[in-house]
């Protein structure tokens, strides 16, 4: 839209709210933190209810201070006579706290005094301020031209053509400070928020749909095609909603059944080894399994070279001691074999009694020599070496 259509259209919109709507009297001099908190009750509910509820506040609290560090659902029965006393309530503290860590006083008379701009920069910085506070602190507050629209005047803004789609997402009207002067700025907020006010609390009000055919036929009609895509939107966004906690607690289900399933004992289970561990101990040569105890009567049976070489050692050790221990034969078979011509019966059996003692005494030899060797060289046999 053009400037000047949209400057024809509030200037046509600023008389159908003379004609259909009384000016209300002047708002009573306050301080500036006073029209701060009116400004949080103000927006989007009827004056007069705005101005009981700032009462009541001033009455059943001792200062704002203790407002600020009241709870919300408090705040909220104190103001339950206004249209959503729990948004109002938390608005209210919101911005109450945020005048206290940026000023850390609640008196604020002081920015009247200073550059327009600066006061209006700090107020902006407030994290809770909202633009319709914002605007009636400046025109009430500081002096200054602004002209605060809610949400509710924003919808008469809308459906009359003077506000598109975008714009009012904003919250703001372009060009709606330079078509309304700064000397009727008050009286035109004051006339706007009426019908608008009105609207908001019942749609079919008549008064309002008038005022809104007399600035643009047809309007009135608008209205109502907002107001079905406003139910469609909200239903939408509850189903939205509604699927977005069903699937957080799918979620939750899923994560505890996992949860219980890691917790419950597993019973005695082999660990799962890792694909490193397992290639490195599949890969790695089986090892060669020890003759036992059974298989060690064998003398055929496989021996590892260190075991082989105590044997060795024990054998020859067995036939130093037999050769030290037998007598030597030669020379009894040497005598044995001369045999004397005057007795030669005498003389064989001289002989055969020294050849069963000599095989007495090397058989005792070997029993004591396989009695000292211990269980592993019992099944051993001696070699017999022939005499030197």
């Amino acid at each position: 839209m053009s400037a000047s259509n949209r400057t024809k259209l509030i200037s046509k919109l600023h008389t159908a709210l003379k004609k259909h709507y009384s000016v209300p009297p002047a708002s009573p001099s306050r301080p500036l933190l006073e029209h701060a908190l009116y400004a949080c009750l103000l927006e989007d509910c009827p004056s007069e209810l705005a101005d009981e509820g700032l009462a009541k506040l001033e009455q059943d609290y001792f200062d704002w201070n203790e407002v600020r560090v009241t709870t919300v659902s408090e705040l909220a029965g104190v103001l339950s006579n206004l249209p959503d006393p729990n948004k109002a309530a938390s608005r209210l503290k919101a911005n109450l706290q945020g005048i206290f860590e940026e000023f850390y006083s609640f008196d604020l008379d002081h920015l009247k005094k200073e550059n327009l701009g600066k006061a209006v920069a700090k107020f902006e910085k407030l994290p809770s301020m909202t633009p319709f506070v914002l605007s009636y602190i400046i025109q009430h507050g500081l002096g200054g031209h602004s002209i605060p629209i809610d949400y509710s005047a924003m919808v008469i803004m809308h459906v009359s053509g003077i506000a598109n789609q975008n714009e009012a997402s904003d919250g703001r009207v372009p060009g709606l400070e330079r078509a309304v002067p700064k000397s009727k700025g008050i009286e035109f907020a004051s006339l706007l928020h009426q019908p608008a006010v009105a609207l908001l609390v019942d749609p079919d009000d008549q008064s309002a749909r008038k005022l809104l055919e007399a600035v643009s036929k047809g309007s009135s009609a608008e209205l109502d095609e907002w107001l079905v895509s406003k139910k469609a939107a909200k239903k939408r966004v509850a189903k939205r909603k509604a699927e977005e906690r069903e699937t957080a607690k799918a979620e939750a289900e899923a994560e505890a059944e996992a949860e219980a399933i890691a917790a419950a004992p597993t019973g005695k289970k082999k660990p799962i080894r890792s694909a490193a561990k397992a290639t490195s101990t599949t890969n790695k040569p089986k090892a060669k399994k020890k003759p036992t105890a059974a298989k060690a009567s064998d003398p055929a049976a496989a021996k590892t070279p260190a075991a082989k070489a105590d044997t060795t050692q024990s054998s020859d050790k067995k036939t130093a001691a037999a050769k030290a221990t037998t007598p030597k034969p030669s020379t009894k078979k040497k005598a044995s074999k001369k045999p004397t011509a005057a007795k030669p019966a005498a003389s064989s059996e001289s002989t055969t009694k020294k050849k069963t003692a000599a095989k007495e005494k090397t058989t005792t030899a070997k029993s004591d020599a396989k009695s000292s060797s211990g269980k592993k060289t019992t099944n051993r046999k001696l070699t017999k070496q022939k005499p030197r």
